[in-house]
């Protein structure tokens, strides 16, 4: 089966006019073509393109990639090896931004006291500030929203250095269990949820588990919290918001318990 070059660019997500260019430049020719001269691409060009794509993404110039695809000592299987260890830089590094990225969306100026330097040493490239008009209009109102505020106008470079260490480990610990199999409401998986309230309770402000599952929620349901933590483990949103769920269906079955408990010793 062939395929036209509009219906290559609409599977692919790319304009005709880039195809005609690595056609132009000898990058992807078309196997084919029709009685009339049009471009047909075969299955084998679109798996080219697919490779040729993917090395974009990463930011490989045109002429790299095509030394990467015409080598004709390349192993397709060192290929995918390189792809591989190229995916899992960028995962290592939006494992870093994911603790930068969720605090900045729950406090208005994240080290507001940090020069810009001291920024870019604790949170890299990411800008903790780009959230702070939409925090402040969500949660503006809220005496958790004041709370933060107070706590992050305090701390200094060396803290938010620790909360990001400290709060990897906690995302690092749901990962792990995840990849282990531990069912979401699992022991192990609400202790850490637990983790994650206590943390956020300690360090930005009072978060009890009404408000830490409304959180979970938020992590699932916005796409930019969602982007983060899959980038951690994928499946990890879906995964902390039902084991901060468990979590907070554990703490109503021990409030429960021990009122129930104390209304016994009161009739006894």
């Amino acid at each position: 089966m062939s395929h036209s070059v509009g219906q290559v660019a609409g599977f692919a997500g790319i304009t005709v006019r880039t195809l005609h260019h690595y056609d132009e430049i000898g990058l992807l020719a078309p196997s084919e073509r029709s009685h009339a001269g049009h471009r047909r691409y075969s299955d084998a060009d679109l798996d080219r393109l697919q490779q040729i794509l993917f090395y974009r993404e990463l930011g490989f110039p045109l002429d790299e990639v095509a030394t990467l695809l015409d080598d004709p000592d390349a192993d397709p299987r060192a290929h995918l090896r390189r792809q591989h260890e190229l995916l899992s830089a960028r995962i290592t590094r939006l494992q870093q931004m994911v603790t930068a990225v969720e605090t900045a969306m729950e406090a208005k100026r994240m080290g507001i006291n940090l020069t810009p330097e001291e920024k870019f040493e604790v949170f890299g490239d990411h800008d903790p500030d780009q959230y702070a008009e939409e925090v402040e209009r969500r949660w503006g109102d809220t005496e958790a929203y004041a709370e933060s505020q107070r706590r992050a106008a305090s701390y200094t470079k060396e803290d938010w250095k620790r909360l990001t260490a400290e709060l990897d480990a906690i995302h690092a610990r749901m990962a792990g269990l995840l990849a282990a199999g531990h069912a979401p409401d699992s022991p192990e998986a609400m202790d850490v949820a637990e983790e994650h309230r206590l943390f956020i309770t300690a360090r930005y402000y009072g978060c009890g588990h009404e408000l830490h599952t409304c959180l979970g929620d938020m992590y699932v349901s916005d796409p930019r919290f969602t982007a983060t933590y899959e980038a951690v483990r994928p499946g990890l949103a879906v995964y902390l918001r039902d084991a901060i769920h468990a979590n907070a269906a554990r703490a109503r079955v021990k409030g429960d318990s021990g009122a129930e408990g104390a209304e016994g010793a009161k009739g006894a």
